[in-house]
C-alpha cells in the first residue's frame, strides 16, 4: 500500500454494488469491507447497491463491486471486480471482493494518468484514428495489455507512438508516468453521406 499523499487530489469517491440471485446481506458486507480500506485516505465514500431478484436478476447467481475515483481535475479511475461464476473456479467471499476492489483502486490512483490502465489502449486508439495531428496523453506506467496494443497498432496503422517517461516529483504523484504522443491517420466515416 502506498502513501496517503496520492490522495490530496480526490474530489469524490462514488461506487455501485451489484448482487444477483444472492442473499442482500451480501451487500452490506461487500461495502463494509470496502469502506474499511477506503475510509482511511477520505471519508466520504458512496457506494450504491443494486440488487436484483426473480425474473430480472437473469440465471446466474453473483455480485461484484465497481468503483470510480474523481480526481478535482475532472480525471475518473475506476476498479471493478466481481465473483467467479458459479461452478468455474473456487468461490470468493464477498468481504475479499470488496477489499481486493479497494485495493485495486488505490493502485489505481498511485498509478496515476489521465486513463486508468484498463483504457489507456483505448485512448491510444482514438489518438491513432484521430485528425492529422499531434495528439498527446499523460498516462501512469503501461499495463501489459497496452504494451502489447501499441504492437498490434503498428502492425496494422503503421504508426508509431512517442514515448517520454516522466518520473513522478513535485508535480506528479505516485507512480512514473509516460507522455504517449502521436499523429493520427485522419481516419474518416466513408459510409457516412455528406450534405
Amino acid at each position: 500500500m502506498h502513501g496517503p499523499h496520492v490522495f490530496f487530489s480526490l474530489l469524490d469517491l462514488p461506487g455501485c454494488r451489484y448482487s444477483v440471485r444472492v442473499s442482500p446481506q451480501m451487500a452490506n458486507r461487500i461495502v463494509d469491507s470496502a469502506r474499511s480500506i477506503l475510509n482511511k485516505f477520505i471519508p466520504d465514500i458512496y457506494i450504491y447497491t443494486d440488487h436484483m431478484k426473480g425474473v430480472n436478476s437473469g440465471k446466474s447467481p453473483g455480485f461484484g463491486l465497481s468503483l470510480v475515483a474523481e480526481t478535482t481535475n475532472g480525471t475518473f479511475l475506476s476498479a471493478e471486480l466481481a465473483s467467479n461464476p458459479q461452478g468455474q473456479g473456487t468461490a470468493v467471499l464477498p468481504e475479499d471482493v470488496g477489499r481486493n476492489c479497494a485495493r485495486l483502486l488505490l493502485e489505481e490512483i498511485y498509478r496515476g494518468g489521465c486513463v486508468d490502465s484498463t483504457n489507456q489502449s483505448l485512448a491510444l486508439l482514438l489518438m491513432t484514428l484521430g485528425q492529422q495531428d499531434v495528439s498527446k496523453v499523460l498516462l501512469g506506467p503501461l499495463s501489459p495489455y497496452t504494451i502489447e496494443f501499441l504492437r498490434h497498432l503498428k502492425s496494422f496503422f503503421q504508426i508509431m507512438f512517442k514515448i517520454e517517461t516522466r518520473p513522478c516529483g513535485e508535480e506528479l504523484k505516485g507512480g512514473d508516468k509516460v507522455l504517449m504522443t502521436c499523429v493520427g491517420i485522419g481516419f474518416s466515416n466513408l459510409s457516412k453521406t455528406l450534405k
